[in-house]
């Protein structure tokens, strides 16, 4: 098993533009991890209480403008 210290070793020696393409890697790798979290989370009502604190204060026309 590799050790991390040994991947970050190997990451310093990478050239500028791997080393790019391999941080947009793992920044899309976080985005799909995030986005399949939220996808669980939503489905599961954990965020239910969003909607329903957006519904209350659009009752009460307390909703700003973007």
């Amino acid at each position: 098993m590799i050790k991390v210290q040994e991947i970050q070793k190997a990451i310093e020696s990478l050239p500028r533009s791997e080393y790019v393409q391999l941080r947009e890697w793992f920044l899309e790798r976080d985005w799909a991890e995030w986005d399949k979290q939220i996808e669980a989370d939503s489905e599961a009502g954990k965020l239910d209480f969003l909607i329903q604190e957006a519904l209350e204060e659009k009752a009460k026309e307390q909703l700003k403008e973007l």
